[in-house]
């Protein structure tokens, strides 16, 4: 699949890029994408939540009642959980919500979502680029430039370019990344991708290892 190369002006540069075949071309395996994307939203929680068992109150353990005879239930304590103020029963601990998958089976959700968008003409390939300052108006020009402005976008650069991403910062809907740092989650939440000419050769030898 070729597409033309634009620069940030919007025009043809006369030149073309082959995407490969074996990165954007594959048949997309939903199962992957799916693993994928729950895997990178695991990744997102905390794991902090914390509530105190019975155990961990502080509280006469003096028994409140005898233990048969009283009507009701079998309390003990002033740290049962059966009381206002106890401890609670089965709470959350601290926990890690991390899920290892298969460096063959993200390599592929990678490649199906990049399949995916490149099914839906969503991917706008620019020659490399840079900014002489930090500036939002500048990168607002660019997007309407290349008639994506009002779409999610995500910004795809060859390395880290501080000009750029400060310049994309303030935009609620754009989003500056590298290209050893894309993600399927984020190549899927992207209504069209904006890659550099350098960005597609490390993609495809991050993806083609």
């Amino acid at each position: 699949m070729e597409i033309n190369v634009l620069n940030i002006k919007g025009e043809n540069t006369g030149r073309k890029v082959t995407l490969n075949e074996s990165v954007f071309g594959i048949e997309p395996n939903d199962h992957v994408l799916y693993l994928d994307v729950k895997r990178y939203m695991a990744s997102l929680r905390q794991g902090t939540a914390k509530a105190k068992e019975r155990s961990e109150h502080a509280g006469s353990t003096r028994k409140l009642g005898r233990q048969k005879g009283g009507g009701g239930a079998r309390r003990g304590d002033i740290n049962s959980p059966l009381l206002k103020g106890g401890g609670r029963v089965f709470g959350p601990t601290p926990r890690d919500y991390s899920i290892k998958l298969n460096h063959k089976v993200t390599v592929l959700a990678r490649k199906s979502a990049l399949s995916y968008k490149a099914k839906e003409d969503a991917i706008v390939v620019v020659e490399d680029f840079n900014l002489d300052a930090p500036k939002t108006k500048d990168f607002v020009n660019i997007t309407k430039n290349l008639k994506v402005d009002g779409k999610k976008l995500l910004f795809v650069l060859p390395e880290s370019n501080k000009n750029v991403y400060l310049s994309a910062r303030n935009l609620q809907r754009a989003e500056v990344m590298m290209a050893s740092s894309l993600n399927t989650y984020k190549v899927l939440d992207a209504d069209v991708l904006v890659m550099t000419e350098n960005s597609l050769k490390i993609i495809d030898e991050i993806l083609n290892k």
